[in-house]
């Protein structure tokens, strides 16, 4: 008989409810497994998750100040007098305390733009199939726009084709795109056609030539004595003059000139002299300083209450006790390589003090103070990959870590999970077997009840009957 079909038929001999009598003495034999089982997984759980909450608040406060620091924020910025003649930017780790110079611009930077006669059927009109070849060079250009001479560059002559598909203006000009060749090309449309116009990279040896061959393709040719096109802007070099002593740039975009500082020029005004100096980020030191404090803080009070020794989760994990060591030393740490005599050189150093709790407090006078007196070495103190960075990204992968920090903890904690799984499994099974065993056992016990009173009932009768013949 199945076990279902006995369980259905169970305490019919008996008048037991041995279903019930059965669920309740295999539930008692495991419920203390069971219990147990319960409670280490929730335990688990919870160090799984504290682990991840300390992790995560480590390494974005880690991330978060080597994103600050990798900019230019916190480092001295050149400055310009006059933005209308020329910006300057701080190239991220240049040292440029001290900075002083003054730059004259003479002349921008251009590149040469051509331009050809309209034709008046627009952009449709058709050369025909050949090929045009680019020529890069210095040229000379006369006031009328006329090219008068032109001295071919080292650079190899570019040769580009003009096949059916792109025989007209509009194709020509798609053609040149394509070819890359270090011109642009448009078309411009007014009341009298349509017109090709070239333009080509800034610097004096970026002026070209374009000749055609095959069809009328040489109606676009730009050159020395080409009357089917004009120069409208010259290729030139910018010129500028640092500390009265000139030189040229090709572009408009100078680097070089002074070691550290991009100087974008805006605009030529010769006779007038830009000064260039610096700004030491101060302002935005003293309030890095002040948001890493209060940083620091909520992040202790998540490791501190993970490691609590009564009611933190990983109260007994050797790798999140150790990262609270090291976040409670962060004061006294190094930030500055062989930093000479006297010279500030930790958190304490400059104002940054560990209160009994744990958490840090600043003493502002004191940061100011140090500020004044040694910009370029705080100013390190926060360098890129560097300073505090260097000392939180180590603490930081320290708690990622799957060897001997938190990663690895998580992974221990994670196996530990899935065995209790395995065991809970395992205790089901057992309980089932168990189940059925004692279910079988009671049928059998029940079954022989019931032929008991069987046996009783007929006795009674009959003894009724010989009672009733007497």
């Amino acid at each position: 008989m199945a076990i279902e079909s006995i369980a259905k038929t169970l305490g019919t001999g008996s008048g037991i409810d041995i279903t019930s009598l059965v669920s309740q003495l295999v539930d008692a034999q495991y419920a203390v497994k069971n219990d147990a089982l319960t409670k280490k997984s929730e335990a688990l759980t919870s160090k799984i998750s504290s682990a991840a909450e300390v992790k995560s608040n480590l390494t974005e406060f880690a991330s978060a100040l080597a994103s600050l620091t990798s900019g230019t924020t916190l480092n001295t910025q050149p400055t310009s007098s006059n933005t209308g003649i020329l910006g300057v930017t701080g190239l991220t780790g240049a040292k440029l305390q001290g900075l002083s110079a003054n730059i004259e611009v003479r002349q921008l930077a251009q590149s040469q733009v051509a331009s050809t006669n309209a034709f008046t059927d627009g952009a449709t009109h058709d050369f025909g199939t050949g090929s045009l070849t680019l020529t890069f060079g210095a040229a000379t250009v006369d006031g009328n726009g006329a090219m008068t001479g032109f001295t071919a560059g080292a650079a190899a002559a570019v040769a580009i084709t003009i096949d059916s598909s792109h025989n007209t203006l509009a194709g020509v000009a798609q053609a040149i795109n394509a070819a890359n060749a270090g011109v642009t090309a448009s078309i411009m449309t007014d009341s009298s056609g349509a017109r090709l116009v070239v333009k080509g990279a800034t610097g004096a040896s970026q002026a070209f030539t374009l000749e055609g061959a095959g069809g009328t393709l040489a109606d676009l040719d730009v050159g020395v004595g080409e009357t089917g096109s004009t120069v409208n802007t010259k290729a030139q070099d910018a010129i500028v003059a640092l500390d009265g002593v000139q030189t040229t740039r090709p572009t408009n975009s100078i680097y070089g000139l002074i070691e550290g500082v991009k100087v974008d020029l805006v605009s030529a005004s010769p006779g007038t002299k830009v000064n260039i100096g610096a700004k030491a980020p101060t302002d935005a030191i003293k309030q890095t300083v002040t948001n890493f404090v209060e940083t620091y803080n909520q992040v202790l009070k998540v490791v501190k209450a993970a490691v609590d020794p009564a009611t933190g989760p990983l109260r007994g994990d050797a790798a999140a006790k150790e990262l609270l060591r090291a976040l409670k030393s962060i004061t006294m740490s190094q930030l500055i390589d062989n930093p000479a005599e006297g010279v500030p050189s930790t958190l304490s150093g400059i104002g940054v003090a560990t209160q009994r709790d744990g958490t840090l407090s600043l003493d502002n006078s004191r940061l100011s103070s140090v500020l004044t007196n040694y910009p370029s070495q705080i100013e390190s103190m926060f360098a890129a990959s560097a300073g505090l960075t260097r000392v939180m990204s180590a603490i930081s992968d320290k708690a990622v870590s799957k060897v001997t920090g938190l990663g690895a903890s998580e992974q221990t904690y994670t196996k530990q999970q899935s065995d209790v799984a395995e065991d809970r499994e395992d205790a089901a099974a057992a309980a089932e077997k168990l189940r059925t065993r004692m279910t079988r056992q009671f049928a059998a016990m029940d079954s022989r009840v019931a032929a008991y009173k069987n046996t009783q009932s007929f006795l009674t009768n009959q003894v009724a009957a010989w009672n009733k013949s007497s």
